[in-house]
């Protein structure tokens, strides 16, 4: 088996904002594991917020190359539990691997991935929509550009928030999910949850500081609406501290280490009570297919990244007005486009 890599920058359709970024330009790493038969890709991309960049991950699964390329790799789970020692500090890595293993693993049994975990699309959520903090007229604008039947709206800007939710609702009766990055406090979250409410908002993600558990404990009390979480739930065992803090939990691959440990955080979340939502970190159609497996487990689902990039260097699963469509290749249904 061959370990090969894939440097590519996602150019984004507009400057995506949140609270803490901006960029126009999203540096991604494509894992291909090739057995001379199938290709099994896998990604993750580079964040400032981490520390991850595309050349500390290559750095990390380079170490270990000669570990994975002698892997005979007949179960991804036993796979992922080889590996992880070796990646525990590049989780980003070692889920770019992971996807890579499942798509190969699948591909060789000439089956989709979630037809192998026996779970049924029909049961499967839809997607919402990203709208970047920008003016309240270029958010209309990127709403317009793509009419959805969900967005999730980035906030963080105190002093404008409510504004903001109420000149987008003036344009669209969509479903609104707001996420604010960790940019409000405990009393700014309970106030406002009152009126997003009654603006047709869904639930709030991450509203406070990660670390802030006494404010996120007063919110779980006292907000109108569900509190879900994101930064605040990183790896598994941060699963079991969110209950009786957060109403859910959002799941990202990228900082969990990829599937393997995603599919166990979604069972222990039911096992608690929590929803449970898988998001993205703007990812190409090759980690977004990946995540997409999982969708027949989950309440809600964030997975538009591949919508924001102009440059796709994959093809995979589409979404049709928030609804997945499945590719028809095995595995994670990944084609990769180029080699760049």
């Amino acid at each position: 088996m061959q370990l090969l890599f894939h440097r590519v920058d996602l150019r984004l359709n507009h400057t995506f904002t949140i609270a803490h970024d901006s960029r126009d330009v999203q540096p991604t790493l494509i894992v291909e594991l090739r057995d001379g038969q199938y290709s099994g890709f896998g990604e993750a991309t580079a964040t400032r917020y981490y520390g991850i960049t595309i050349d500390g991950m290559v750095a990390a699964l380079e170490a270990i190359r000669n570990r994975v390329e002698t892997s005979s790799l007949t179960d991804p789970e036993t796979f992922w539990a080889d590996m992880q020692p070796f990646l525990a500090q590049n989780p980003f890595a070692l889920c770019a691997l992971d996807q890579a293993a499942w798509d190969l693993w699948a591909k060789r049994q000439h089956q989709p991935l979630y037809k192998l975990w026996n779970l049924n699309p029909a049961n499967s959520p839809i997607t919402d929509y990203t709208i970047g903090l920008d003016t309240p007229q270029r958010m209309v604008e990127k709403m317009q550009e793509r009419p959805w039947p969900l967005y999730k709206i980035k906030l963080g800007r105190p002093d404008m928030d409510i504004r903001l939710v109420s000149s987008l609702r003036e344009y669209s009766d969509a479903v609104f999910r707001v996420d604010a990055n960790c940019g409000w406090t405990a009393a700014d979250t309970i106030r406002k949850s009152e009126v997003l409410k009654q603006l047709g908002v869904e639930f709030i993600e991450q509203p406070l500081p990660a670390d802030d558990w006494d404010g996120a404990k007063n919110v779980y009390e006292r907000s109108a609406l569900p509190i879900i979480a994101d930064e605040s739930c990183i790896v598994e065992s941060d699963v079991d501290r969110c209950a009786g803090y957060f109403h859910g939990v959002n799941i990202k691959l990228t900082k969990c280490g990829g599937l393997t440990p995603a599919r166990r955080m979604i069972s222990r979340a039911r096992e608690l009570g929590l929803q449970v939502m898988v998001g993205c970190m703007t990812e190409s159609s090759v980690g977004i297919s990946a995540i997409a497996q999982l969708l027949p487990l989950l309440d809600y689902a964030d997975l538009d990244g591949a919508m924001l990039i102009a440059n796709d260097p994959a093809t995979g699963v589409t979404f049709d007005y928030g609804k997945v469509v499945y590719a028809t290749e095995n595995g994670t249904g990944v084609n990769l486009l180029t080699s760049e």
